[in-house]
């Protein structure tokens, strides 16, 4: 018979330690975590970057991930496009009642090896059960801290002639996830993944590199409007360079999507030097996770009024539309 949780897990009584010592100090093991106090003490050099956000998804398990996964990859992914390596991270569970035991064990089980993979120490956590209907399953909120390795980052920096690079097929997570939910079937996967090593080769070849953006919720539509509006600036995007995939076009059609707000959970843009552009990109297309990347971009000019512009095929360019509304149900 399939163990379920129930509200005594959450009561802070014997159930709550059993839950804590025998699923999240067995994965998430390191003597940081093992003090068990009231809080983690510790040692961080130099300027931090800090990050928090909450992860909700359902089906809890999908194509090339799951929620415990995408915990890791959007915490990480945030604080690497600060510049910072990744070092630490806290994780909290708000669970509903009756949710099973076997899969809470998986998904802990899953942000336990991402986590070792990426190099960040789970180090404080939290777990609150409510009672069946407080909450849909499962929710993982999660902070990062990082020690920053490339100061100077900012959406604000982008100026006239500056590159445009993203590192690989845009919409695969938002695309799979939807398709998987509505019964379909895709061949592709989420491309949910940590990427600070990705990030870590190209800070290290000494590029001026002015931002980067993981294009999670409103996708790198929402990114490049962030970018133009903070720098006051106009960005052109060419349609055949971003790469997209057919499945991801085919499906956006049957729902009346633009691929281009579909979030992605393992890809960076960057915005460069024209300069350097070709280089950071040979250094992206090196990794594993960078294989597709292209430049898809520049600056235009100084705006009043910024936009983001997306030549056609045949040399019309039109406004790519900003995200708005409830896209889709949440996936990140």
């Amino acid at each position: 018979m399939e163990k379920k949780l129930t509200l005594a897990h959450g009561g802070g009584g014997e159930e709550t330690q059993k839950l804590i010592k025998e699923l999240f100090i067995t994965h998430f093991k390191n003597p940081i975590l093992e003090r068990m106090e009231d809080s983690a003490l510790l040692e961080v050099k130099g300027k931090i970057a800090y990050t928090t956000d909450s992860f909700t998804v359902k089906p809890y398990f999908f194509k090339g991930g799951d929620i415990g996964k995408l915990a890791v990859a959007g915490t990480v992914n945030d604080l690497a496009v600060s510049g910072a390596r990744p070092l630490y991270m806290t994780a909290s569970f708000i669970l509903e009642e009756g949710f099973s035991l076997e899969d809470l064990e998986r998904i802990v089980k899953s942000l336990s090896e991402e986590a070792k993979k990426a190099g960040i120490q789970i180090v404080a956590g939290d777990t609150k059960v409510l009672p069946k209907g407080g909450v849909d399953g499962i929710i993982i909120a999660a902070s990062g801290l990082g020690e920053i390795i490339y100061d100077g980052l900012s959406s604000a920096s982008l100026e006239e002639g500056d590159s445009i690079i993203v590192s690989g097929f845009i919409g695969d997570h938002g695309a799979s996830v939807t398709a998987q939910r509505l019964g379909f079937e895709l061949p592709i996967g989420s491309d949910c993944a940590p990427l600070w090593d990705l990030v870590k080769k190209v800070l290290k070849g000494g590029f001026k590199v002015k931002a980067m953006r993981d294009p999670t919720r409103g996708g790198l539509s929402a990114v490049l409007y962030e970018w133009a509006q903070s720098s006051q600036v106009d960005i052109q995007v060419e349609e055949e360079a971003i790469p997209v995939r057919e499945e991801v076009w085919g499906i956006c059609e049957f729902l009346g999507l633009e691929p281009y707000h579909l979030a992605c959970e393992g890809r960076i843009v960057f915005a460069v030097e024209s300069k350097d552009a070709q280089k950071v990109l040979e250094v992206i297309r090196s990794h594993p996770l960078g294989r597709e990347a292209q430049i898809i971009g520049r600056v235009l000019r100084k705006s009043d009024q910024p936009k983001v512009l997306i030549k056609t095929p045949y040399g019309v360019e039109r406004i790519m539309e900003p995200p708005a509304g409830e896209l889709l149900p949440r996936i990140c």
